[in-house]
């Protein structure tokens, strides 16, 4: 190593906490760092620009599983499989962005008519279930149908 690192000046150099640098080694998507006869773990460049990678590619929400399964590949695997596996992962995390894009905005227009239904509509005093969340004035249709987690169903 030209000039190793400590784990906090890895942390440091990459943006990641010492804490997730740990995590990640412990869960395999960096490699296991050397340490000095006293027990200190030792970084290089290399493992400050994989951290920078990852840090990158959590960002963009791509799950760290599948990057585990991915940066094997940079631990001596076949280096010209990884590009094509790294941008199948990126249509994939997408591809589901695309998908939360369309289930929020159905929340969003599902929201709208339910505020403007209950701007319209005069409070009744009446038995019975409330309909304020209704999306529509007949009872039998249109209702929001949002999950616990907030998306559309």
């Amino acid at each position: 190593m030209a000039h190793p690192l400590t784990i906090g000046q890895a942390a440091k150099s990459s943006g990641v906490a010492t804490k997730t640098i740990r995590y990640y080694e412990e869960i395999g998507v960096l490699p296991v760092a050397g340490r000095t006869s006293s027990g200190y773990r030792q970084y290089d460049q290399s493992d400050v620009e994989r951290l920078r990678f990852i840090s990158r590619a959590r960002a963009l929400g791509l799950p760290l599983q599948r990057l585990r399964i991915l940066t094997t590949v940079l631990n001596g695997g076949s280096k010209a499989a990884f590009r094509p596996r790294l941008l199948r992962l990126v249509y994939e995390q997408l591809a589901a962005v695309q998908r939360q894009i369309r289930e929020l905005e159905l929340l969003r227009q599902q929201l709208e008519r339910v505020s403007d239904r209950m701007r319209r509509v005069k409070r009744r005093r009446r038995v019975g279930a409330c309909r304020c969340l209704d999306t529509d004035d007949a009872p039998e249709r249109g209702r929001a149908r949002i999950s616990r987690s907030g998306v559309v169903k």
